[in-house]
């Protein structure tokens, strides 16, 4: 009987070299490197309809809103990974193998697919919330018409789900996001 053959483990260091050159975006976790599909226009629209609202609402306070072109770092669990949408309050901290991933995002965003779905509400939520610095995870259904916000408490993570018509509450940057204008940005696309 013929086994398998191994898979290559990659350092932190290769993964970086594979992103300098290639095209395709990916997520580097224990040694792995795995591809990153690419997002749909709603998925697009989405995600930039929350960098303006957020960007907008943060205009003039120390904390800056990314796109999915920052390359975030768990430095806790290893993962490395681009969120849809990123807000860092106070002065960026980069990781110490690779300045170009930041390790102190305040919130992160993921837009949703059906094919990621399961991964983006399970383990890869799981690493965000080993940062130290993250105070809320949102999870965006694809077409926008539900938000699921992680946020931390003193107990550990709350969960709380919104649906049409409802904002959310992002409290401790005094902002929110109204879930119908993520909708909007969907149909549009």
């Amino acid at each position: 009987m013929l086994g398998s053959a191994p898979r290559h483990q990659y350092t932190f260091a290769e993964y970086l070299e594979l992103e300098e050159i290639s095209r395709v975006r990916h997520e580097y976790l224990a040694g792995e490197i795995y591809a990153m599909a690419g997002g749909t226009p709603e998925h697009a629209a989405i995600a930039a309809a929350i960098v303006a609202e957020l960007g907008g609402q943060l205009r003039g306070r120390p904390c800056q809103v990314y796109s999915s072109d920052l390359r975030v770092r768990i430095l806790a669990t290893g993962l490395a990974t681009y969120p849809d949408v990123t807000v860092v309050c106070g002065p960026s901290e980069r990781d110490p193998d690779s300045p170009t991933h930041v390790v102190n995002p305040s919130v992160v965003v993921e837009v949703m697919s059906p094919s990621t779905e399961a991964y983006d509400r399970g383990e890869k939520r799981e690493h965000y919330q080993q940062v130290p610095s993250l105070q809320a995870v949102l999870l965006v259904a694809a077409g926008g018409g539900s938000v699921e916000r992680w946020t931390r408490s003193e107990a550990g993570w709350v969960r709380d789900e919104y649906g049409p018509g409802a904002v959310v509450p992002l409290p401790h940057l005094a902002v929110e996001l109204a879930v119908d204008a993520l909708v909007a940005a969907a149909r549009r696309a």
